[in-house]
């Protein structure tokens, strides 16, 4: 009997299967699975604003339902565990020409040299990247998948930034550790292969809110501007945070546990530092790649800093993956989200002259 025909009964026990053997394993089969196969597995097409969700994403969404609780429902060391378990299986083996665990300005970076100018001895183009996790999760091992295919599809170093996070570390801890680290690594190019001309700064999420951040207080002194999916303010319910508030993978309950535990009483949410969306830019500011995703609730607010920038004379290119939910950079074994990936390394190359 064909998946393509079988009765619902059986597609939830065939999901359960998939999710009670070896995980790794049962995801990356899932995932390759051809595509009228997932649809069968994954439901009716999810449609929302004009756009449909990939059929791969919305698989493995439904897989997620069925092996276990939300990370925003655990305690907080046991979510960052979870978070890590999570990334590694959809994340995958991506290859790298070198790692090295280094210390910057105090705090635990891995560089990432992709195979390419493995051999070079001139300095070339870096990004200084900070991942995503709410400013509560993530780590340097919760984003290696993601940020070895970054380096190695782009042609360009990668400094991965390990910051503090709250509730331990609450604002404006990241933060100040992001300037501190990127001043850092210009005043210490050499010693990481950068030429310090071409030092872009990047990350996802919570990530991304720390690289504008960055971006903003150094201005000329960054070269390019890496932002995937930002978390840019923190006083409004924008429209996709209203209309994706749960079942795409970043929920409004996470959203609320992240603000809760960085942000401390009392800090005005429109802090510049904090909420981008509402600093002042100057037109000195890098270039930047704003990338959102369609099913995101940041979605909105991403796009509204992109349009902030182009506004005030900073060059910016946002592109919006319909198909796509928040987290997708760290997806590498689903076709879409591997290609939007691929897709980011595509514009780090471009940014910083690789």
């Amino acid at each position: 009997m064909s998946l393509l025909s079988t009765p619902s009964s059986l597609v939830r026990s065939t999901l359960a299967s998939l999710v009670g053997s070896a995980e790794r394993v049962a995801l990356a089969t899932a995932l390759v699975l051809p595509e009228p196969v997932q649809r069968r597995l994954a439901g009716r097409p999810v449609v929302v604003d004009g756009q449909t969700l990939a059929t791969d994403t919305q698989l493995m969404l439904r897989l997620a339902k069925v092996a276990g609780p939300a990370i925003e429902s655990l305690p907080i060391d046991k979510g960052r565990t979870v978070l890590v378990h999570q990334s590694r299986m959809a994340g995958g083996e991506q290859p790298i020409g070198r790692v090295e665990t280094l210390r910057a300005a105090g705090h635990d970076v891995r560089l990432y040299t992709p195979t390419a100018v493995c051999a070079s001895v001139e300095p070339g183009p870096l990004l200084v990247f900070f991942h995503g996790g709410g400013f509560i999760y993530g780590d340097l091992d919760s984003h290696d998948a993601a940020v070895r295919f970054l380096a190695e599809e782009s042609g360009v170093r990668v400094l991965a930034v390990d910051y503090r996070l709250a509730p331990e570390a609450p604002f404006p801890a990241a933060y100040e550790d992001a300037v501190e680290v990127f001043q850092w690594v210009r005043d210490n190019a050499g010693a990481v292969g950068a030429d310090p001309d071409r030092i872009g700064v990047g990350g996802d999420s919570a990530g991304g809110n720390l690289a504008t951040g960055v971006a903003l207080a150094v201005t000329d002194a960054c070269a390019f501007q890496l932002l995937i999916y930002p978390v840019t303010q923190f006083d409004e319910q924008t429209g996709s945070r209203r209309r994706f508030r749960t079942g795409y993978f970043l929920t409004s309950d996470f959203i609320d546990l992240a603000g809760s535990s960085y942000v401390p009483a009392g800090t005005d949410p429109r802090d510049p530092r904090l909420s981008p969306l509402h600093a002042d830019v100057p037109a000195r500011v890098a270039p930047a790649f704003v990338a959102t995703a369609g099913f995101d609730p940041l979605r909105d607010e991403g796009e509204a800093y992109a349009a902030k920038l182009a506004a005030a004379g900073v060059q910016v290119e946002t592109w919006r993956y319909p198909d796509q939910i928040h987290g997708f950079f760290n997806v590498l074994l689903a076709r879409s989200s591997r290609a939007a990936a691929a897709d980011l390394a595509v514009a780090l190359r471009k940014g910083l002259g690789a």
